[in-house]
């Protein structure tokens, strides 16, 4: 039950994932972080099969840092995620991944932005979004308080809106989440939300 969101605020965007690590019936971890440092004003939060969620996006950064090696440059958030739909839609016609992106960067000259992407290679740009079956709540309640300019603390303030709701309705909800940032100073884990810890098997 994977749930992604994200929204863009006063200066910065912000992307949350749960953290669980799930195959049918069995919970394998339950601190599998989904929210990727694609460079350092960049972040990528994916959803969908676990193989395909890690081998992509492990490729999008590895290629967003060979560009930046070759040209010296960065890519702009809007070619990171040009570049990661192209990559995508490529796939579908040979052998598709099954991974829904959020792709949140911050630019000097533009401010902060956030990406949708879905694994049928769909690109938009969006003030806030979602994907999972969390999105069924995380975007109801960011429709009713979602507003342009939010500050930092009005951005968590509905983020942990969104857990709870997530948490209380959804049949199989999620434990813990992972939040992260990113703005001016760049890209960085904001907190986590546990509601259970893994604990360390011990050897018999």
């Amino acid at each position: 039950m994977e749930c992604v969101f994200g929204l863009v605020g006063d200066g910065f965007a912000l992307v949350a994932a749960d953290t669980s690590a799930v195959h049918s019936i069995l919970v394998h971890k339950s601190n599998e972080d989904k929210v990727m440092i694609l460079d350092s004003h960049k972040l990528l939060g994916a959803s969908g099969e676990a193989g395909d969620r890690v081998q992509f996006t492990e490729y999008i950064q590895k290629n967003v840092h060979l560009y930046e090696f070759r040209n010296g440059i960065p890519l702009a958030t809007a070619a990171a995620a040009n570049f990661t739909r192209g990559e995508l839609a490529l796939a579908l016609r040979k052998n598709p991944y099954f991974v829904n992106i959020l792709l949140a960067g911050y630019d000097k000259d533009i401010g902060p932005s956030l990406y949708y992407i879905d694994y049928i290679a769909t690109l938009h740009k969006v003030d806030k979004g979602a994907f999972g079956y969390g999105s069924y709540f995380a975007l109801s309640m960011m429709d009713r308080h979602y507003h342009s300019g939010m500050s930092l603390e009005e951005a968590i303030d509905l983020v942990d809106k969104c857990i709870i709701e997530i948490r209380s309705r959804l049949v199989v909800a999620p434990p813990n989440f992972v939040i992260k940032i990113v703005d001016k100073d760049g890209a960085r884990e904001y907190a986590w939300r546990e509601s259970i810890k893994d604990a360390g098997v011990s050897a018999a």
